[in-house]
């Protein structure tokens, strides 16, 4: 117990650092309680926006209340860890993890994590890897313009921002996510020559999301605008993995999980990039496993035909066409599911279908059946053509009867 205050001063500070328990918001569920998008909403969240599951009742939330974890807005984490008193009382205080230098110094805790969300999820129209494929696709830079260049300089920098954001704030989750990104933007920006560089996040970012512990010094290093490993290193893990019996007392399974999922991906692209087609395969296949019990919506469909795509153009690399294609195939009918089933999204089921056929005409073209490869790549570009021209139309019809719902409701207000 410290000592009380006794001048009038004293007495005023300590009741203004006291906190009113009756204004606190309601304590954070239990973990085990917080399954993220894995349950699927009774109706969709937006109109237009929330897709069907397909084989059950209800709609895929596009991913939100997984965000809503990873981020963690509502501090959950801490206010297990620290109890609602200690963690009210410094956060009153200003002493919760944030930065407090630098151009979001006077930005709070929550603020800085809304702009973490900015630099590791949003995406501008015009970014080259927008969209929810994960396929990994050989880069080519000799022919790349300037512009292209920096625009993926930046986006590389912007994760580098985001890894440092994470370990600031201490939010273990957004820094494994911040290493993922780090490892795909840097394969986008320097092709194979930063494969390995890009190997090393991917690992780093499976260590934070496994179950044993990790080195925070070690991932700071990868912060850095150019790292530089000391060979004399001696590693010191002393950090619980997102999967760590420690951690699973303050925060959900599904956490790890979803962070394991992007890192695998990312870490197969690597080894794909480095030639290491047996391993990617096999890290890929380590995603299935994760993936199993997952609602069969768009989005999760996507991870699934990205990790089919991968392993096939693994096969296809090494000459193997006929296992290419049974993966090609899969991932075909996983698109071709969503045009059949009323409420699917047809947009994602054609766009699957589209990427798998352009993998299976790269797959022929590699084993030498160019003529077959030229035919399939010309039924792919004429239907790209066709399925760009129907989704126009729907965006027109949906724009012209939402323009229609905002007159009539103008108008019943009007009266």
């Amino acid at each position: 117990m410290g000592k009380k205050a006794k001048s009038v001063g004293g007495k005023k500070k300590a009741l203004e650092r006291k906190i009113d328990k009756s204004s606190l918001p309601p304590p954070p569920p239990a973990p085990e309680d917080e399954v993220g998008s894995a349950k699927p909403l009774d109706k969709p969240a937006l109109p237009g926006t929330g897709f069907k599951v397909l084989g059950e009742d209800g709609y895929d939330d596009g991913g939100v209340a997984d965000l809503s974890l990873l981020i963690d807005l509502e501090d959950s984490v801490q206010r297990r860890k620290r109890g609602e008193n200690e963690y009210f009382t410094a956060l009153k205080a200003d002493l919760l993890p944030r930065a407090t230098r630098g151009p979001m110094a006077k930005m709070t805790r929550r603020e800085q994590k809304v702009s973490l969300a900015q630099l590791l999820f949003s995406e501008d129209d015009d970014c080259e890897d927008k969209g929810p494929s994960e396929v990994y696709v050989e880069q080519d830079l000799v022919d790349e313009d300037d512009a292209t260049m920096k625009h993926r300089s930046d986006r590389l920098a912007q994760a580098r921002a985001a890894l440092r954001l994470s370990l600031l704030l201490r939010e273990p989750a957004c820094a494994s996510l911040s290493l993922s990104e780090l490892c795909k933007r840097k394969l986008t920006q320097a092709g194979k020559d930063g494969a390995e560089e890009a190997l090393r996040c991917a690992n780093k970012a499976i260590e934070i999301a496994g179950p044993g512990f990790w080195d925070s010094d070690e991932v700071q290093l990868e912060a850095e605008d150019n790292p530089v490993l000391d060979p004399k290193y001696e590693k010191n893990a002393t950090s619980p993995g997102l999967a760590n019996p420690t951690t699973l007392k303050l925060l959900p399974l599904r956490v790890s999980q979803l962070c394991m999922r992007s890192a695998l991906l990312q870490k197969g692209n690597s080894l794909a990039a480095l030639g290491f087609e047996i391993e990617a395969r096999e890290t890929y296949e380590n995603v299935f496993p994760i993936l199993e019990g997952e609602p069969r919506c768009a989005r999760v469909d996507w991870e699934r035909h990205s990790v089919h795509v991968n392993i096939g153009n693994t096969h296809a690399r090494g000459g193997d066409f006929e296992k290419a294609d049974a993966h090609y195939v899969i991932a075909e009918a996983l698109g071709a599911d969503h045009i059949s089933e009323a409420g699917g999204s047809e947009d994602d089921g054609r766009a699957m279908i589209l990427c798998a056929k352009r993998a299976r005409s790269f797959a022929l073209k590699k084993v030498g059946r160019m003529e077959d490869a030229k035919t399939l790549m010309a039924e792919v570009i004429k239907q790209k053509i066709s399925d760009d021209a129907i989704s126009a139309k729907r965006k027109e019809e949906e724009a012209a009867k939402a323009a229609e719902a905002g007159g009539e409701d103008s108008a019943v207000v009007a009266n």
